[in-house]
């Protein structure tokens, strides 16, 4: 591929500054999370200052069992409190300011690559019902200088804490339908490296002999054509992110079972690109699957008439990358609408999905049917590169060219 810069058209500034000024104001949050730093400062000054009275008791022999149990727990209680800050800290200013660079750090939270807002809610939601466990086993320890009203009103504050969490977990999209499951490291920040001039092919794995080979995966995908992403006219769209397709063409996206999104106007590239990921995955020892949305409509709603849709769903799981081509062309009812989300939904954080469209995800309302509609494009665009096209069709460039010619 060769190398291009991606070149942009500045969008209009009536239509767009406001829009720009508005997402600006996010960073009059970044000052109260700076202050909830300062605040966990007075916890780290709370623990070590009950830690050195129970030392100091300790050693002076004036620390019965049941006061070292209580002063434990107290120190447990502030841990917690400050665990709690941190989730709210990092979490919250990655979801709503900015993203942290963090990607490739050791030491980064499991948590962070897959962080959102209704995941942030979800675990306050546990982080609460595990400081109001704390509290309760706290009063239950010194019972005999507990009244039975705070017994018995601690006991259904820490009820109802329970309920709204398991309420919230019920409620938030990923965490209904899906049991959480290990995330895994985003690789956004890669984009920011320096473009190559050579495009990395990963090497295949040996292959046993029982394994089909690299031409034989090609020939099972359904590709329409064999299309490699060197072969890419990179100078013909108007706006082409080629950081992010050089990083794609790496393929890490299938080792963390994330999803590829091309977006743009019919005739520049989507499919090319698609098919030559598809490819690339192959010879990579990789199994894809390339059928166009209404061939996986046609596929899907063949499995669900027959009863078996579940074993359908279950065996493509063999194939790493499912690719979608050309989703926008023809609308779908609101069945079919579920059949795409019980795709999508099947394979979140468990395998990829490339797809092609000519509208963005926030506009799949005009596509698809149906109620399922928002619950299907945060799934698929949770963990998502979204690959914006701009330009002409490529194909009406040639024929106007033939014809001139």
């Amino acid at each position: 591929m060769p190398t291009v810069q991606p070149i942009t058209r500045a969008p209009s500034a009536p239509t767009t500054t406001l829009g720009y000024a508005l997402f600006a104001t996010r960073w009059l949050q970044a000052p109260l999370y700076f202050g909830l730093v300062a605040a966990q400062g007075v916890y780290v000054y709370k623990f070590f200052n009950e830690l050195w009275k129970l030392i100091l008791r300790c050693v002076t022999g004036q620390a019965t069992e049941t006061y070292v149990m209580l002063a434990v727990l107290k120190l447990v209680d502030v841990v917690m409190i400050a665990n709690l800050l941190i989730m709210v800290i990092v979490g919250g200013y990655e979801t709503f300011v900015s993203r942290i660079g963090l990607q490739g750090h050791r030491d980064q939270p499991e948590w962070l690559s897959h962080v959102n807002s209704n995941v942030l809610k979800v675990k306050l939601a546990t982080a609460i019902v595990g400081i109001s466990s704390v509290h309760l086993l706290q009063m239950f320890v010194d019972v005999h200088h507990t009244s039975r009203h705070s017994l018995l009103w601690g006991t259904v504050i820490h009820m109802a804490f329970i309920v709204s969490a398991a309420i919230l977990a019920y409620m938030s999209g990923p965490m209904a339908a899906h049991a959480e499951r290990a995330p895994q490291q985003a690789h956004h920040e890669h984009a920011r490296q320096e473009p190559e001039e050579k495009v990395f092919v990963p090497a295949q794995a040996t292959a046993r002999d029982d394994e089909p080979s690299a031409e034989e995966r090609l020939r099972a995908a359904g590709f329409p054509a064999r299309k490699l992403l060197e072969d890419f006219d990179a100078e013909h769209p108007r706006s082409f992110d080629r950081d992010t397709m050089a990083r794609l063409g790496k393929l890490d996206f299938l080792a963390t079972h994330r999803n590829v999104v091309f977006v743009g106007p019919p005739g520049t590239g989507k499919t090319h690109l698609a098919v030559g990921l598809g490819v690339r995955a192959c010879q990579a020892g990789h199994s894809v699957l390339f059928a166009t949305a209404a061939e996986w409509a046609a596929r899907l709603a063949g499995a669900r008439d027959a009863g078996r849709l579940a074993e359908e769903l279950a065996a493509l799981d063999a194939h790493p990358l499912l690719i979608v081509d050309e989703v926008g062309y023809t609308p779908f009812d609101p069945e079919t609408t579920a059949l795409f989300f019980q795709l999508v939904a099947h394979r979140y954080e468990r395998a990829s999905l490339i797809v092609t469209s000519d509208r963005p995800l926030g506009r799949w309302e005009e596509i698809f049917g149906g109620p399922s509609v928002p619950a299907m494009v945060d799934r698929l665009g949770h963990h998502a590169e979204v690959v914006r096209i701009d330009g002409d069709s490529y194909r009406l460039r040639r024929a106007t060219s033939a014809w001139a010619d």
